[in-house]
């Protein structure tokens, strides 16, 4: 454990940005999962409409830097795909 004060701040810091960040990250993961299942039953309008609301929650969990730019595009990028493919 840390023994100077600024120390001991920054690891409650980090505690907190922790459980924030994972349940933002655990947010993320769940709309993508409901465009993944929209794509499997073959659905075009639910995963279209899926697709917006998730794509703005990825480009906002990446400007708060919860996931890297590249991640957000590679992630957008392969849910364009798939819902194109079933178009």
């Amino acid at each position: 454990m840390a023994n100077i004060q600024s120390a001991k701040k920054r690891a409650r810091q980090a505690l907190t940005r922790n459980s924030l960040k994972s349940s933002q990250r655990a947010a993320v993961r769940t709309a993508i999962k409901g465009v993944e299942e929209a794509v499997s039953s073959k659905d075009s309008e639910l995963a279209k409409t899926n697709f917006k609301s998730t794509q703005k929650l990825i480009d906002k969990m990446a400007n708060k830097k919860v996931i890297s730019k590249n991640s957000a595009g590679r992630q957008k990028s392969r849910l364009n795909k798939a819902i194109k493919l079933i178009s």
